[in-house]
């Protein structure tokens, strides 16, 4: 088992490798670990980040987990992480604020499972100007647009950076808060008199005070902090304790807020996603004609015989196309059958692209067995034919599986004419890449971006699987045992359970007395008495 290093511009990465096969023993990479604050990742066997955390020590923070200790006294959910970690990652950065707006920004970026926090769409305060106004205001606001506004942050500490909002308005003379030209109460307040009030101001006056009020935000006014300073030192030798603690206080606030923080977007994240790297990364490993900028990704969810389901989610230039995602119940497959239900799957959903292909060009409509027939005589023609008449074929077709889904799933394609669109089957369990005519499964590297894409587009797959079936499962629990009663319609069950109040009272009903329902006669009465019973 090795260990791999990268390095990132102004940060220090280091990942641990994973063994295959057997999970790692973490603790050894420990030793590693450095006295300085960062953003640790915690990773499963499949190379999913599972944990996202911060620390202002990481050696310290992150060895806790692994103490003996820890690991009797820990919660469930600690445990449970602990027991699925196989591989950690971690970034140093420069300060305790870097680190909480970086584990932010990462808990954002990938939703790991363990997580709580910042999973929601709550962002960082940021202070915006509108220098379209005649009379620009310092606010607050946690979304940044392109609307020609200055923008000074994110900011880690909110409590800091109202103290600092509050002190440019007695320093600079500066607007916060509110909207528009200032109030009559605001152009006579002795608040923004530096040295003259805003009543004596000229709007082009007032934008030299905001110059100056934003060249502090960036960090620019060094020597303002410096008198503060001192004066905080001369309060302290005069014995004036509480102005001199209230300029202290006053000072780290300020230092806090106008301290430089490194900003993390997409292309600065440890293991950030890079759609365009990821799909010219798969064209190579797969040997496609070209980028899979249209990705469809089939799994079928069949936790039960009840209802077996399927997925069909879709990528689009390497990110999801939510709008695009189908979701079918199986119908014509008996039982759990993986293989089948992939047939069937893969059938319906281009059975109807090109249907609806051939409407749309005028062709005559034709039925799903009619598709089936016309388009296998002469299987590269269609393909051709149906992408002259519009019909949106996928550039790549991944199913959830190994040879045996993608067999049955490329026999589809082929009845349909659809043989040259590429399609693979990716295994779950080692992450083995399955391609029709080749007799072994193709391997990627755990930290290729092409495989990384494909885990992604699978994961997905079976994310809306896995919801629909619980879907319908909490369906099925609302759902009345009457429901599969013969004879008994919805309207019936409503009358029933109104007259009855509930399947128990029902169940103790004669004949004669269910039968005295309107609409329920003593053939149907029978019917339920006997159904009932049998369920018992």
């Amino acid at each position: 088992m090795g260990c791999r290093i990268d390095s990132m511009a102004g940060s220090e990465v280091k990942l641990v490798a994973r063994a295959v096969g057997s999970k790692p023993d973490v603790r050894l990479k420990l030793r590693d670990l450095p006295h300085k604050p960062g953003v640790y990742l915690m990773r499963d066997r499949f190379n999913r980040i599972i944990y996202v955390g911060k620390a202002r020590d990481l050696k310290r923070r992150v060895s806790q987990y692994f103490t003996p200790s820890r690991k009797m006294t820990a919660d469930l959910k600690t445990r449970a992480l602990l027991e699925a970690v196989w591989d950690l990652e971690w970034q140093v950065v420069g300060s305790e604020p870097e680190a909480l707006l970086l584990e932010g920004r990462l808990i954002k970026e990938y939703r790991p499972r363990y997580n709580v926090s910042f999973r929601d769409d709550k962002r960082f305060l940021l202070v915006k100007v509108d220098l379209r106004e005649d009379w620009p205001r310092f606010r607050l606001t946690r979304l940044r647009t392109e609307d020609g506004s200055l923008y000074f942050g994110p900011y880690a500490h909110s409590g800091a950076l109202r103290q600092t909002l509050a002190f440019l308005r007695k320093k600079f003379g500066v607007l916060t808060f509110g909207r528009g030209n200032p109030t009559e109460r605001e152009l006579r307040s002795s608040t923004y008199q530096v040295p003259q009030k805003l009543s004596g101001l000229s709007p082009g006056q007032y934008r030299e005070r905001v110059e100056q009020a934003a060249d502090f935000l960036e960090g620019r006014s060094k020597e303002l902090l410096s008198e503060l300073e001192k004066e905080m030192q001369k309060a302290a030798a005069a014995l004036e304790f509480e102005k001199a603690a209230e300029l202290r206080n006053m000072l780290d606030d300020l230092r806090k807020t106008t301290a430089p923080v490194k900003r993390f977007t997409r292309l600065s994240l440890p293991g950030t996603v890079r759609p365009v790297d990821d799909m010219d990364g798969l064209q190579q490993a797969l040997g496609l004609h070209g980028p899979p900028r249209h990705m469809e990704c089939f799994d079928i969810s069949n936790i039960s015989s009840t209802h077996i389901v399927a997925s069909m989610v879709c990528f689009r230039d390497g990110v999801p196309d939510r709008g695009s995602y189908r979701r079918y119940r199986i119908v014509s497959t008996k039982g759990q059958n993986d293989f089948a239900s992939m047939a069937e799957v893969v059938r319906r959903r281009y059975a109807r692209v090109l249907r609806e292909g051939a409407a749309s060009s005028r062709v005559r409509e034709t039925s799903e067995e009619d598709v089936c027939v016309d388009y296998s005589e002469n299987q590269e023609g269609q393909e051709d034919a149906a992408r002259r008449s519009g019909v949106r074929l996928p550039d790549l077709i991944v199913v959830d599986g190994g040879k045996g889904q993608l067999s049955f799933a490329r026999g589809e394609l082929q009845r349909l004419g659809l043989s040259g669109v590429p399609v693979i089957g990716l295994a779950k369990e080692f992450e083995e890449i399955y391609r029709p005519d080749h007799p072994q499964p193709l391997v990627l590297p755990r930290d290729s971006g092409a495989l990384r894409l494909l885990q992604r587009i699978r994961d997905e797959a079976h994310r809306f699987a896995n919801s629909y079936h619980q879907l319908l499962l909490k369906r099925r629990v609302s759902e009345s045992v009457l429901d599969d009663c013969p004879g008994v319609s919805k309207h019936r069950k409503q009358q029933l359970l109104a007259e009855f109040g509930s399947v128990a009272r029902l169940r103790r009903a004669t004949v004669e007395e269910i039968a005295a329902v309107t609409g329920v006669g003593e053939r149907l009465a029978r019917q339920v008495v006997e159904f009932l019973a049998s369920r018992e």
